[in-house]
């Protein structure tokens, strides 16, 4: 059992995340022992560069709540994104305040789904963390909530980390949160036992998640932290899912909680964000030749295998790739905004080029910006 272990320890840069409900209190606002805690057991995992750690860290809405006189997390976006505005700054403050114990800098990195999913933006997005973590400091991210629209929202951060892991190319990524396992049933029910490992989808067959975090102040549940788990294993990263009590065992490789083994392979493509951090703005139909091009043969999207559109979007924004049954086979970001489309479908690039200039003689879908959904 020891040797299963052993991605764990050798683990040099990883991940972190941490739930609201390790951090805050129910009624919300901070609980400054609470974030000690977890600021402890980081810094000595790191102490002498270990280990290279990214914190993606909830609470900023949870922590704006007492101040701003909510006794609940708002339904509504707007005052979600006021409570995130207020939140933010004493989270990172705390966090701050508590790392310099340590002689520890911190860097606040907040994000949206948009951020990443365009490539510049990417590498933009991999550079910074990239170049905080040279510099010895400590990356703090979060969801950029005060702006982030309901289209370009992460929605959970035990996706953002999946993906953050991914992004930096983390050895290892630890899902901290108020439970110590994935259980194969309600834990709180006589009989259910914890999951030690995961190997694959196999393992989790006939197992029930449940929807929500015990706390109430979080948006995730355990359905949000298995896709997650599931989508960094599929990345090529292993995930330790247990709770933030036992995050010093989780990060030093003894058996804690449940490990999800990695079912993929590494790759610094990011992709995996089109496909799973994007919300389509519209849609595009294809033919069956165009379909057999993009999922088969991976080959860009042109005009003539297109034969209609849904939706309002523009240049650049992500779009789904619908089959003649209106099932979506792949997605990717749009060269042409909706208004022009429709002038273009099922015509040649030559053609397009001769008559209105080669600007047009361009992929609707480049294969760079692609991703199969399934095969």
């Amino acid at each position: 059992m020891a040797a299963a272990r052993q991605d764990v320890v050798e683990a040099r840069r990883v991940v972190v995340k941490v739930g609201s409900s390790s951090l805050t209190t129910a009624a919300g606002g901070l609980d400054a022992d609470r974030v000690d805690a977890l600021v402890d057991v980081l810094a000595k995992a790191r102490d002498g560069q270990a280990k290279e750690i990214v914190l993606v860290s909830s609470g900023a809405i949870a922590a704006g709540l007492a101040p701003l006189g909510l006794d609940r997390r708002p339904k509504d976006l707007a005052r979600q994104q006021a409570a995130a505005s207020v939140g933010q700054g004493l989270l990172l403050a705390r966090y701050t305040s508590s790392f310099a114990r340590y002689g520890v800098r911190v860097g606040q990195v907040l994000l949206t789904s948009d951020d990443v999913s365009r490539r510049s933006h990417y590498r933009n997005a991999y550079r910074t963390l990239d170049k905080l973590l040279a510099m010895g400091a400590l990356p703090i991210v979060n969801e950029n909530d005060t702006v982030a629209t309901d289209e370009i929202r992460f929605g959970d951060n035990d996706r953002l980390a999946a993906l953050v892991a991914h992004l930096v190319r983390a050895d290892l990524l630890v899902l901290l949160s108020d439970v110590d396992g994935l259980y194969d049933g309600n834990p709180s029910s006589p009989g259910t036992s914890r999951i030690d490992e995961v190997a694959g989808p196999e393992d989790l067959r006939g197992v029930s998640v449940g929807s929500t975090g015990k706390g109430g102040v979080g948006t995730g549940g355990m359905v949000t932290k298995v896709e997650a788990a599931r989508i960094a294993a599929a990345a090529g990263i292993p995930v330790v899912l247990t709770s933030a009590t036992y995050a010093a065992d989780a990060l030093s490789g003894r058996v804690t909680g449940t490990l999800f083994h990695r079912t993929g392979r590494r790759s610094a493509d990011r992709l995996l964000w089109l496909a799973h951090a994007s919300t389509p703005r519209g849609a595009l139909l294809l033919d069956e030749g165009a379909v057999r091009a993009v999922v088969e043969r991976r080959k860009s999207l042109l005009p003539a295998g297109v034969t209609g559109l849904e939706g309002e979007f523009s240049a650049g924004d992500p779009v789904d790739l619908l089959d003649e049954n209106g099932h979506a086979v792949a997605r990717g970001l749009v060269n042409f905004d909706a208004k022009e489309l429709p002038r273009l479908l099922g015509r040649s690039t030559r053609e397009l080029a001769r008559e209105l200039g080669p600007a047009y003689e361009r992929e609707v879908v480049h294969r760079d910006d692609l991703v199969v959904l399934h095969t």
